[in-house]
């Protein structure tokens, strides 16, 4: 934003819960409204918010109030979890551009959410560097010419270390990220390699390939985003520094390319780029993601709600690390799949998923 100021002007914002930080922001950026995660943060904020600055509702309603916004031409979502589901489909239904930077958004309604931008014409543009590499390695191609897509993985802080390794590392191991800096929960589904499973899933509704067709390479410099195989064999990657700043700006700018201020990549001083396979057998997350997507969609919303609680657990105490993916597996079990043709089957699918996860996390518990 402040690199394009005659680019860009925000007319929402929508925040967590920290109503002081939120209140320096909105006096610097001035949008016309503005929105928190909870009541309490909703009522902190309208006593330090300029008159200017319409304060709406808290929650999953205000976040839909600031999504659509009339003068609002893009929205960016980066918000953690798939509150921001109904405010997502609430802008596509108003023509809206998604710059998405939310993985589980697609993860738990990536049917519903391209159907609704396709019947309204809507593009979404990912901002992830991961899809957002593959988007810019796949433009101006026909899917016709894609082998597979490459998603490459920094391996999270246990990188190399076997299962048996991994029994008493705590919430703190996990999250010291050895290159991004990120959100807790993110950090924690980085270390688990959830994240990753995520970003497979969320990579079919994106770019419309099978599973088979999308591969995760271990690759530690996170130098390479990601990369495309081309059916003659070509491998077109997308390379950069670690700077969120770069793909959150090609969103903005698609299908045009502006300058940035983030330092050039320096190959020399780089060296070395390594690549891995990923160890399943450690980090089982990443297989059972593959399986979800193969399951079907109501599937992978109990694969994303089981992690959030799972996480929640775990970055709680109150399970071990390994028991995350226990967690999941247990919840993925117990589902009968069904077909998911509204919003309001997604939620109930969604809210059983979360109430078998915490049963299952409450009986791992005893054996932490």
């Amino acid at each position: 934003m402040d690199a394009h100021a005659d680019r860009l002007r925000v007319v929402g914002l929508a925040a967590g819960e920290n109503a002081e930080l939120f209140a320096s922001q909105i006096a610097r950026y001035r949008p016309a409204v503005a929105a928190m995660a909870t009541d309490s943060a909703r009522e902190r904020l309208s006593a330090l918010a300029p008159a200017t600055t319409v304060v709406g509702r808290a929650g999953r309603e205000g976040l839909v109030t600031v999504a659509s916004h009339p003068d609002a031409e893009l929205v960016l979502c980066a918000s953690s979890g798939t509150d921001a589901l109904e405010a997502v489909l609430a802008a596509i239904e108003l023509g809206k551009t998604i710059a998405l930077a939310n993985k589980e958004i697609l993860v738990m309604a990536g049917g519903v959410v391209t159907e609704a931008a396709r019947r309204r014409g809507v593009s979404i543009l990912p901002v992830d560097s991961e899809h957002n590499a593959i988007h810019q390695c796949l433009h101006g191609r026909s899917l016709s010419e894609v082998k597979r897509l490459v998603l490459t993985a920094s391996g999270g802080p246990f990188r190399g270390r076997p299962a048996s390794e991994l029994t008493a590392v705590s919430a703190a191991d996990a999250l010291r990220h050895p290159t991004w800096r990120m959100g807790r929960k993110i950090t924690i589904d980085s270390a688990t390699l959830m994240n990753k499973g995520l970003e497979v899933i969320e990579a079919h509704w994106l770019f419309g390939v099978r599973g088979r067709q999308i591969d995760v390479v271990v690759h530690p410099q996170s130098i390479v985003h990601s990369m495309v195989e081309l059916v003659d064999g070509s491998v077109i990657a997308q390379l950069g520094v670690t700077d969120m700043r770069l793909p959150i700006q090609y969103a903005f700018s698609y299908p045009e390319r502006w300058s940035a201020r983030p330092a050039a990549l320096d190959l020399v001083r780089a060296g070395r780029l390594d690549f891995a396979a990923p160890d399943t057998e450690a980090f089982p997350c990443l297989q059972l993601a593959y399986r979800a997507l193969e399951a079907g969609p109501s599937v992978a919303v109990v694969l994303n709600a089981a992690n959030e609680v799972a996480v929640t657990h775990f970055l709680e105490g109150r399970i071990g690390f390994l028991a995350i993916p226990r967690v999941i597996e247990g919840a993925m079990n117990a589902h009968e799949p069904v077909e998911l043709t509204s919003m309001a089957i997604v939620r109930n699918v969604d809210d059983w998923a979360r109430k078998c996860a915490q049963e299952m996390a409450r009986a791992v518990e005893l054996k932490v």
